[in-house]
Formats: C-alpha cells, sequence, structure tokens
C-alpha cells in the first residue's frame, strides 16, 4: 500500500516536440504566407510616403508625440480614434467569419506565435537536422558537438527575436533615424526597454514554449466552439475508412484492415504533437500539416487520398453511408457566416464613407465659465470662448471665423484675441488655438437671455471650404 501523501501533480512537465518537415499544398501555403506576413512586418517601416515638406515621410507610422497615425495617403487624429474602433471591429468579425467557415484557420496559418515558431523550427531544423537527428541530439549527452549546435541555435533565434523588437519601434518614429541612434547608443532608454521585452519574448515563446502557449496562454481554443457547427470545416480523421488500422498488410486477415497502417506520419509532422486520429482536440491549430503527411503515405501505397482532410459534421454521415459529400460552397454560404459578412462589411463600408466625406479642417469650441459672462462699461454682454482650429492640409493655412445668432433676433459680434480681422493662421497638419470674445449690445435680446444659440464659422480662404460648430452665448438673464 502506497504512502505517499503529497499531492496530485496539476501540471504535467513539458514534453518537447520535434516535428518532422513534410512536402504539400498545406505545408506550401504555410511557407508562403509566412513569407508574406514576415516580410509585412520587418519591411513596412521602411516604406517611404512624401507628404510635403515638415511632414513625416514614413508610409505607416504611430506618432505617439504628435498624437496622429499615418498609414500611406490616411492620417487619423486621436479625435478619429472610432477608425481604429472599427478595424478592430473588423478583425474580430473576420476572425469570426473564417472560424466559423473553416475552423482555427488564423491559428495555424497567421497567427504571429505560430509564424514564429514556424521560422523558429525551420532555423532548428538547418542546425541540427530532422526529426531524428533532433531527438538523437537531445537525448544525447552534453558534449563539445551538442553545446556549439546549440549554441549556434539560440544565437540565431536571439538574433530573429532582436530583429522582432527592433522592427516593432520602427513604427512608432521614423526608422531610419531611430535606427542610427539605435546603433550611437542615443536612442531614448523606452525604446532599448522595449527591444528588450519583444527580444526576449520572441526568443522565449518561438524557441521554447511554442504549443504551451496555444494550449495554457491564448484564450481563443476555448471561444472559437461557440463560432462553429456542423457545417464549419475542420482538420478529421475518416476512421470509418481507416480502421481497423495495422501495418501488416501481408499477414493473414489484413484484407480485413482499414487505409490506416498506422505509420505515424501525422502524428510525427504535428506541431502541437497530438494524433488527429483521436478526435477533435482542443490542442488542434488546423494547420493540416497531417493532411500533407497522410496523403504522401496513401499515394505511395496506392489508397485513395483524403483519410485525413477537411470535413464537416454534417458529411460525416453521408460519407459514412458512401455517398459523397455536399458541394463545399454549401458549407461556406450559410446563414451563420452570411451574418458575420455582412456585418464585416457594413462596418467596412461604413468607415470608407466617414473617411471619404470627413472635413480637412476642423473646429472645437470650449467655452470660457469662469466666469460665465461679463458687463462691460457700457453695457455690453461679453462671453469668452477658447477655439482650436484643425489644419489637415499639408501646407500652412489661414481661416476666417465669423459667428452668427441661430435665433435671427440678435446680432453678436466677434473679436479674436492677438487678431486683426477674425483671421488665424494655422501651420500644416497641425492645430492652432485662440481666444474668441462674442458681445451683444445691451439693446439685442440676446444680452438679456439666459440662452441663445449661436453658430461659429471658419472658411479656408484658400479653398473657400467652410466647417461650423454650435454653441451657446449666456446673457443677463432677467
Amino acid at each position: 500500500m502506497s504512502t505517499d501523501d503529497s499531492p496530485p501533480k496539476l501540471y504535467a512537465a513539458r514534453e518537447p516536440i520535434f516535428p518532422r518537415r513534410v512536402q504539400g499544398k498545406f505545408r506550401q501555403l504555410k511557407w508562403w504566407l509566412m513569407a508574406l506576413t514576415l516580410g509585412v512586418y520587418y519591411i513596412t517601416p521602411w516604406i517611404r510616403w512624401d507628404r510635403g515638406p515638415d511632414m513625416p515621410d514614413q508610409a505607416v507610422l504611430v506618432d505617439l508625440a504628435n498624437r496622429r497615425f499615418f498609414m500611406f495617403w490616411i492620417e487619423i487624429w486621436p479625435h478619429e480614434f472610432y477608425f481604429v474602433a472599427g478595424l478592430l471591429i473588423m478583425a474580430g468579425l473576420g476572425l469570426f467569419l473564417f472560424t466559423s467557415a473553416a475552423g482555427r484557420v488564423w491559428c495555424g496559418y497567421a497567427c504571429p506565435q505560430t509564424v514564429w515558431t514556424d521560422l523558429y523550427i525551420l532555423v532548428e531544423r538547418w542546425i541540427e537536422g530532422d526529426r531524428n537527428a533532433r531527438v538523437r541530439l537531445y537525448n544525447a549527452k552534453w558534449d563539445a558537438r551538442k553545446w556549439r549546435l546549440r549554441l549556434t541555435k539560440w544565437f540565431v533565434w536571439l538574433m530573429i527575436g532582436l530583429a522582432t523588437g527592433g522592427a516593432w519601434v520602427f513604427y512608432f518614429t521614423d526608422a531610419p533615424t531611430l535606427l542610427q541612434n539605435l546603433l550611437t547608443f542615443t536612442a531614448h532608454p523606452v525604446a532599448y526597454t522595449t527591444i528588450a521585452i519583444l527580444t526576449f519574448t520572441t526568443f522565449f515563446f518561438g524557441g521554447f514554449a511554442r504549443e504551451q502557449i496555444c494550449i495554457y496562454a491564448c484564450p481563443w481554443p476555448r471561444i472559437q466552439a461557440a463560432m462553429m457547427d456542423e457545417d464549419t470545416m475542420t482538420v478529421a480523421y475518416r476512421e470509418w475508412r481507416g480502421e481497423p488500422r495495422g501495418k501488416h498488410r501481408k499477414a493473414e486477415g489484413a484484407e480485413e484492415l482499414g487505409d490506416c497502417i498506422d505509420c505515424n506520419a501525422c502524428v510525427a509532422v504535428c506541431p502541437m504533437g497530438i494524433d488527429i486520429r483521436d478526435g477533435q482536440q482542443l490542442e488542434c491549430i488546423t494547420c493540416a500539416l497531417c493532411i500533407d503527411a497522410c496523403d504522401d503515405v496513401m499515394t505511395k501505397i496506392g489508397k485513395p487520398r483524403g483519410l485525413i482532410d477537411y470535413i464537416t459534421a454534417n458529411d460525416e454521415p453521408l460519407e459514412r453511408a458512401g455517398n459523397p459529400p455536399r458541394n463545399m460552397w454549401k458549407h461556406l454560404i450559410r446563414p451563420r457566416t452570411i451574418l458575420y459578412f455582412s456585418l464585416w462589411s457594413l462596418v467596412g463600408v461604413a468607415m470608407l464613407v466617414a473617411l471619404f466625406i470627413r472635413s480637412d479642417i476642423g473646429l472645437n469650441i470650449t467655452p470660457v465659465r469662469q466666469p460665465v459672462f461679463i458687463t462691460q462699461s457700457d453695457g455690453t454682454i461679453r462671453n469668452a470662448y477658447d477655439v482650436r482650429v484643425l489644419n489637415k492640409h499639408g501646407e500652412e493655412r489661414t481661416f476666417h471665423i465669423t459667428s452668427i445668432s441661430l435665433n435671427a433676433d440678435s446680432v453678436i459680434d466677434l473679436e479674436l484675441q492677438n487678431s486683426e480681422g477674425a483671421l488665424i493662421t494655422v501651420p500644416a497638419d497641425s492645430t492652432e488655438s485662440v481666444r474668441v470674445y462674442l458681445d451683444a449690445a445691451p439693446d439685442q435680446p440676446a444680452a438679456s437671455r439666459n440662452r441663445t444659440e449661436v453658430r461659429l464659422w471658419i472658411e479656408d480662404l484658400t479653398n473657400g471650404d467652410r466647417y461650423s460648430e454650435d454653441t451657446v452665448f449666456n446673457g443677463k438673464a432677467p
């Protein structure tokens, strides 16, 4: 009888996974997507875009110092954050759409954890060899050869992590200037700290944690089931065709065996270390590498491909009965996917409309409340306002400010502090503030009325564009 009273272990130690190299259409697709996503990430900060003098020429720039976001010809100001919110909503709806159609394709092909892990495994394979060589090296004693291979691999991983962290900070300031400052050790400490953190996380997540991030740290495997239904296409093993499995095809009773020869090729190539033949599992990221491995084996033994393939729960009974599956488009075009696509399109169209109808000038009015108004020596009631004029053009513009009473029974005069002719000049792509005074003579109804609606207009003297905002004039109520 055991006397061990120690509590049970709730977390199993990680068993290292050494996925085998595989060739096929899904592996080829993953290579292309990895090259595309990494290329976009690393190259984008170096693309130039001419916006005129005194303007940043980096195509994609998050200008925190001036609180602006540039993306090629688009410039987003702080008060236009709804564009960023719209992009996030579209990203979420797009993720829902692809998940409902084809399962965890984001996880298998485009997730940063998957992409950088693929890159790290590629480096590992180049330096240490394919699966069997890496297993032997892992089990070998720490001799000079093992230290040399491991240190070489870790150094390359570290350089990839350093490039990853460096590329990230380049999005927040001019990339060539920052690179020069980094190399001469004159950059801000925040830049070095950010690069160090991202270098370590990339190195650790892609080199050592790998599938543990997907299983334990990422919430998406536990959420994605809500987006899937019986018509979602997922990677699955056709057990009615493959079972009973067996290796010995010439032994007695071999004619009763299924198509699966129990070669474990599907397990050997899986980056998550699972056996797809055990059914759907939380760990599966739908990378489809097991499909490539199994199809290769089926071709070699002269069996039909597709023992492991994309399939839907609704098609399973049909295939078990020997009938062909339904057309793929019937799975892709259904109420759930139509709803997600419609919402995604609606948000996208709304953002495009808002982008094209937005004005290149802006006006913000803040009434001065201390005091609400003053009475001048001649009885004139004066209100003060802090007005900010926004110029989104790439060159300096001069604006004329006017006012009008919306009650149409009063004349309210406008005067700018330290300015002649109610004119304000705003530098290129910036804002300018000015104190504006509105005056109502004693004989005007607005002077004795508690509140009078007023509209302030600004006119761009270069092209005649006009923009207005409403505010309130406070009078001396009886």
